[in-house]
């Protein structure tokens, strides 16, 4: 059987993006963590991210912070309202000279369908981003 894109030998399928930015680092990483940047690549929380403490957005994606190292990156189980499985998704912001990226890994999706859902999902969160951070430069 050949193998599909995003596939993976152990953890199902999955998907990840990156996009680079003109700011800096610090100015990233306080925007992705702040409550606009969170709203925008999670959604508006029910509750602050704790480390080993779940979480829950009003749009209903739920999950465990497992990992959140400070100007690396955090690493959570991630489930929309209406899957039946648990993903994981890391958020990493990179400094890249004096630029930065942002990336999105997402590991443990059911299938080449799920990974095609979360491609659009997470495109659709970068060019959200990006608007944002274009209209707080104007």
């Amino acid at each position: 059987m050949k193998k599909q894109v995003g596939q993976t030998k152990d953890v199902g399928f999955q998907f990840g993006i990156q996009r680079t930015f003109p700011h800096s680092f610090e100015n990233m990483w306080n925007f992705m963590f702040s409550d606009k940047g969170l709203n925008i690549w999670l959604g508006k929380l029910e509750n602050d991210l704790e480390i080993k403490e779940t979480y829950k957005t009003k749009d209903g994606i739920e999950g465990l912070v497992r990992v959140f190292k400070p100007y690396s990156h955090i690493r959570m189980n991630w489930k929309k309202r209406n899957w039946k499985n648990m993903s994981i998704v890391q958020v990493r912001v990179i400094k890249n000279k004096e630029k930065s990226k942002i990336s999105f890994h997402q590991e443990k999706l059911l299938n080449a369908e799920q990974r095609t859902e979360m491609n659009e999902y997470w495109n659709e969160k970068m060019d959200e981003i990006t608007d944002e951070l274009n209209k707080a430069s104007r």
